[in-house]
C-alpha cells in the first residue's frame, strides 16, 4: 500500500506542474483564461476511455501501468517550458492525460487489495501520495524555473526514470489481476452498469456541485495571487503548495474517520464547511488569508478518499471496471466544469468566479443524503 502511494506521489508531482507556471505561460503566449481552461480540458479528455482501461486492467497485469506511467507523465509535463506554441502545449497535456488515465484506474484497485478491512484508511494513504505530490510539485517546478528558467524544466525528467525503476522492484509482486481472473465472472458489463447506475448518478451530482470550487482553485489560485493580489511568481507558487499541503491532512483524517463515523457523515461535514471557508478566504486580509486558505484546502480536498472508499466498498467481480466508471464520470464533469470556470473568469473576474463557486457548492449537500448505506 505504501509503495502504491509512493507511485501516486511520483506521478502527481509531475502532473501538478501546470497551475504554478500558468502566469508565465499566459505571459509567454498571450492567452486568455478561456484558452487556459481549454488546456485543462484537453488534459482531462483522455479519461473518457477509462471504462476500456478498466476492462483491460481486469485482464492484464495492472501493476505495470502504475510503474510505467509516471515516466510518460514526467516527460510530457517537464517539456511544457520548452513548448514553442499553444498547440504544442495542448499535445503535451493530451499525452499526459492518457498516461494519467492508465495510472489512476488500476491504482485504487491495487490499494483495495492491500488495505484489508481498513479501506478508508488505505484510500487515505493513497490520496496522501497524490496530495503531497501537489504540494511538492509546485515547489519543484518553481525552483526549477528559478534555477534554469522556463525552458530548462526538461532537466527534471531523469528523476522520474529513477523512481520508476525503484517502483518496479517494489510493485512487481502485487498480483491483483490474477485474483480477478480466478473469480467466476457472472455479471456482464451492462448488468454491472445498470446495477450501480443510481449510485453513480448521485456521486456525479455531488462532484459536479463542488467541481467549480475545486477546479477554480486548482487551476487559477497562483494566477489569482499574481494578477489580483499582486504577489510574485515565487510567492504564489509557495501559497499554492501550502493550499495543497493542507489537503494532505484532510485526506488522511477524512478517509480514516470515514471507517469509523461513516462515509456520509464525513461528506456532509465537508460539504457544509468547504463553502464557508471559501468565503472566509475571499474576504480575509493580511495575516488571516493563509490560515483560511489552509482550512479551505483541508475541507475541500478531503473528499477524495471517502468517494473512492464508497466506490471500492462495492463487492463486484469487475473492480477495475467499476472504478473506471467512477473515474470517467468524475473526470468528464471536471473537464466540462473547467471550461466554464475559464469563461466565467474572462466574462466577469477570477474573484467573482470564486464567489459563484462557493455558493454553487452548497448544492452538493442534498445528494449526500441520497448515498445508500454500505452493505
Amino acid at each position: 500500500m505504501i509503495s502504491i502511494s509512493i507511485s501516486h506521489l511520483v506521478h502527481d508531482i509531475y502532473s501538478s506542474f501546470l497551475a504554478p507556471i500558468l502566469p508565465l505561460l499566459i505571459e509567454k503566449f498571450g492567452i486568455s483564461y478561456s484558452l487556459v481552461s481549454l488546456l485543462s480540458f484537453i488534459q482531462k479528455t483522455p479519461n473518457i476511455i477509462n471504462p476500456f482501461i478498466g476492462l483491460l486492467a481486469d485482464k492484464i497485469q495492472m501493476r505495470y501501468m502504475v510503474i510505467i506511467t509516471p515516466v510518460i507523465t514526467s516527460i510530457s509535463m517537464s517539456l511544457l517550458g520548452v513548448a514553442s506554441s499553444y498547440i504544442i502545449l495542448a499535445i503535451l497535456l493530451f499525452v499526459m492525460g492518457i498516461s494519467s488515465a492508465f495510472f489512476h484506474v488500476p491504482a485504487p484497485v491495487m490499494v483495495k487489495k492491500s488495505s484489508g478491512n481498513q479501506l478508508g484508511k488505505g484510500m487515505s494513504f493513497y490520496m496522501i501520495g497524490g496530495e503531497t505530490a501537489r504540494t511538492l510539485g509546485p515547489l519543484i517546478i518553481v525552483g526549477a524555473v528559478s534555477l534554469w528558467g522556463l525552458e530548462g524544466t526538461w532537466r527534471l525528467i531523469p528523476f522520474s526514470v529513477l523512481a520508476s525503476g525503484i517502483l518496479f522492484f517494489k510493485l512487481r509482486k502485487i498480483k491483483v489481476s490474477d485474483d480477478i481472473k480466478k473469480a467466476e465472472r457472472q455479471t456482464g458489463i451492462k448488468e454491472t452498469v445498470k446495477k450501480y447506475l443510481s449510485l453513480f448518478i448521485v456521486l456525479s451530482a455531488f462532484v459536479f456541485f463542488r467541481a467549480f470550487m475545486r477546479q477554480g482553485l486548482s487551476l487559477f489560485l497562483p494566477t489569482y495571487f499574481t494578477q489580483i493580489k499582486g504577489e510574485s511568481f515565487e510567492f504564489s507558487g509557495i501559497i499554492f503548495a501550502v493550499f495543497q499541503f493542507s489537503g494532505v491532512f484532510g485526506v488522511y483524517f477524512a478517509g480514516k474517520l470515514s471507517d469509523k463515523l461513516g462515509r456520509k457523515t464525513i461528506l456532509l461535514i465537508l460539504s457544509v464547511l468547504s463553502p464557508v471557508m471559501m468565503w472566509f478566504f475571499l474576504y480575509s486580509n493580511g495575516n488571516f488569508v493563509i490560515p483560511f486558505l489552509i482550512l479551505l484546502g483541508f475541507f475541500l480536498i478531503a473528499q477524495g478518499p471517502v468517494l473512492l472508499a464508497i466506490i471500492n466498498d462495492i463487492n463486484s467481480d469487475r473492480p477495475a471496471f467499476i472504478n473506471s466508471i467512477y473515474m470517467t464520470t468524475n473526470f468528464i464533469i471536471n473537464a466540462v466544469v473547467v471550461i466554464f470556470v475559464g469563461i466565467l473568469s474572462d466574462v466577469f473576474s477570477l474573484e467573482i468566479m470564486f464567489k459563484f463557486s462557493a455558493i454553487f457548492a452548497l448544492g452538493a449537500i442534498p445528494f449526500v443524503f441520497m448515498i445508500p448505506k454500505k452493505k
